[in-house]
């Protein structure tokens, strides 16, 4: 699993925590009744079968140590069917949603709002496994509407068959959010919109198939009375797109009103229209910032067919601040292309070279050691881990997949809330986490060969969050951050020196 830096997961009970069952013949008859006694730490199981949609639940929150958690019976299927909102959710917080079906709504399939108190936003809210699939709906209806939400994770989600008008899943001011491991396919306008002021997301790992108009719009237009806050100056900024993969779509990126947005190591099969957009549709230059400081890093893209331009370029951008390097663009039906239109040149392009994908017609797009983008990407600190949670190698490949994992470092899987800033770091960088139980603790420095250079931290830490600030003395260039807790290990890539 990939460790979510943004808080972490560990949810202790207390002693006096309730297990509440809901369904035919349990305790609650329907999952309203369990709500209204809920307390923080309880946990909400719900057995088998077809609930009606059209809840709403406001204040439902438990507390950073006491979480509640709403979830299917194990190996059971649950499904909230119909209404206009399959549930609504209104100021929620510190809650975790599993292996939940959510289907035909003529709303928006699940709706989550910080009620209108822009100063105070819904957070900490975990969807994992579950599936928001066949809106009935054709306009502007989401399968997942996510407004005000802030310090969230979508993971191991499924989104299939959204409205023709809508987005799999929207947001609307939302901060420091990640969407990792889930599936989208056959959408109508996006997979995924940012837009009123969000920032600070990490989209990492999908899977996007038939994705609509713009698979991610990474900003939008948004009504200025939506904006969270109220003061932003940009749809979307500090977005993070990472290791995904896209089949088909009209454009699979657009960037649209957004700002210091990343597109990085991913994989584009078969876009339709274009493969990239810039647009404004939000016009103010006395508020918003023209679309613009992106950058595409690390890409491959396959074509099957001429496209009238790779980059469709509107009015208000400022197309010439957009970095491209190490991209590998390949049309199959054109062996004499002479490649991508792009607004700014790339001086590491790989043009017209066969990516050799292992078996793109069953959505297998691996790469082996063979490939022209094997090796072939720019050093990066981001993304550490490729679309099927490898680690990326030194050096890194070009694409979603890495040809060349590096080994030797292995991760056990832990979740500890680790962020490392500044990466680059020049003379020293802090690593923040959090322990949910004291634990003995070891930093250690390793080259890309995997050989230990320097111990940086050993030592016995209480549990709660940690601040750790670390002092470098080595030649610029990539290293491996291994951190020991206790059994648990996480590895990270730190870029010593200027970028």
């Amino acid at each position: 699993m990939r460790l979510s830096f943004l808080f972490a997961l560990f949810l202790p009970l207390s002693l006096s925590a309730a297990v509440r069952h809901v369904g035919p013949g349990q305790t609650y008859a329907n999952l309203a009744l369990a709500v209204a006694v809920v307390q923080p730490g309880d946990t909400i199981v719900v057995h088998a079968g077809t609930y009606p949609g059209g809840l709403y639940f406001s204040n439902l929150q438990g507390t950073a140590s006491q979480w509640i958690t709403i979830r299917s019976a194990p190996g059971e299927t649950v499904i909230f069917e119909g209404g206009g909102n399959a549930i609504q959710l209104s100021d929620p917080a510190y809650l975790r949603l599993e292996g939940l079906i959510f289907q035909h709504q003529t709303g928006n399939g699940f709706n989550t709002d910080d009620g209108g108190t822009y100063d105070s936003p819904a957070h900490h809210v975990v969807f994992d496994g579950c599936t928001f699939r066949d809106i009935s709906a054709t306009g502007n209806n989401d399968l997942l509407k996510l407004s005000g939400l802030d310090s969230f994770v979508v993971r191991n989600c499924q989104f299939l068959n959204g409205s023709a008008g809508g987005s799999g899943a929207d947001m609307v001011g939302c901060h420091s959010g990640v969407f990792e491991n889930n599936y989208f396919e056959n959408q109508g306008s996006n997979c995924i919109q940012a837009k009123g002021g969000t920032a600070w997301i990490r989209i990492e790992g999908n899977f996007f198939k038939d994705g609509g108009q713009r698979a991610l719009n990474l900003g939008g237009s948004t009504g200025l009375q939506f904006f969270r806050p109220d003061t932003a100056h940009y749809e979307a900024a500090h977005l993070q797109v990472h290791a995904n993969i896209f089949v088909g779509s009209w454009a699979p990126i657009a960037y649209t009103g957004s700002v210091h947005v990343e597109v990085v190591n991913n994989t584009f099969y078969q876009p339709e229209n274009w493969v990239i957009r810039i647009l404004q549709e939000t016009v103010d230059p006395t508020r918003f910032l023209e679309c613009g400081d992106n950058s595409f890093i690390n890409n491959i893209i396959y074509l099957d067919h001429n496209l009238n331009t790779e980059t469709n370029i509107g009015s208000n951008t400022r197309p010439e601040t957009f970095l491209f390097s190490n991209n590998l663009w390949y049309n199959a039906t054109l062996p004499n292309w002479t490649g991508p239109d792009i607004p700014t040149p790339d001086p590491n392009q790989m043009l017209n070279l066969d990516p050799l994908f292992l078996d793109p017609a069953n959505d297998d797009f691996s790469i082996s050691t063979g490939s022209p983008a094997a090796g072939a990407g720019l050093t990066v600190p981001d993304p550490q881990l490729d679309f099927l949670e490898q680690l990326y190698g030194m050096p890194r490949s070009a694409g979603a997949v890495e040809a060349s994992p590096a080994v030797g470092l292995e991760e056990t899987g832990v979740e500890a809330g680790l962020r490392i800033y500044p990466n680059p770091a020049v003379q020293g960088f802090s690593i923040d986490y959090e322990l949910d139980a004291a634990m003995d603790v070891t930093i250690d420095l390793y080259d890309l060969q995997g050989r230990k250079l320097k111990a940086l931290y050993q030592g016995s830490q209480s549990a709660g969050p940690q601040h750790l600030p670390v002092r470098v003395e080595v030649m610029d260039g990539l290293y491996w951050l291994k951190m020991r807790m206790d059994d648990q290990v996480v590895v990270r890539t730190i870029l010593v020196g200027k970028r």
